[in-house]
């Protein structure tokens, strides 16, 4: 019912940037919750930012300083501006979003994207 479509992913050097989009299409009666997860290689998927629907965020500490979300709730869409990006940050990264689809009052529902790969490399 609701899709994620995740962009922007792709091949950087250390020291780079990227932009990720993630934009929620389908039944939607309202997007809570939104963030971005990755998965390195070898490694768990693990929370790397988030934003509440009152644009309050959360980093994963090694990314503070780097990475900055974003959402334009007009579009259903979501930003990762990934800065000084380092090899560590080499994983899929993944959108996430909490979304209402059985009407304005009901709890949202998790809803994930396809995921997209990011490579930093020297």
């Amino acid at each position: 019912q609701v899709q994620l479509v995740e962009s922007g992913g792709g091949l950087v050097q250390p020291g780079g940037s990227l932009r990720l989009s993630c934009k929620a299409s389908g039944r939607i009666f309202r997007i809570d919750e939104m963030a971005w997860y990755r998965q390195r290689p070898g490694k768990q998927r693990e929370l790397v930012a988030k934003i509440s629907s009152d644009s309050s965020t959360n980093y994963l500490d090694s990314v503070k300083g780097r990475f900055t979300i974003s959402r334009d709730n007009a579009k259903n869409t979501q930003y990762l501006q990934m800065n000084s990006l380092e090899p560590e940050d080499t994983a899929e990264y993944y959108c996430y979003a909490r979304v209402a689809t059985m009407g304005p009052t009901f709890a949202g529902s998790a809803c994930w994207g396809q995921g997209t790969p990011i490579t930093v490399y020297s």
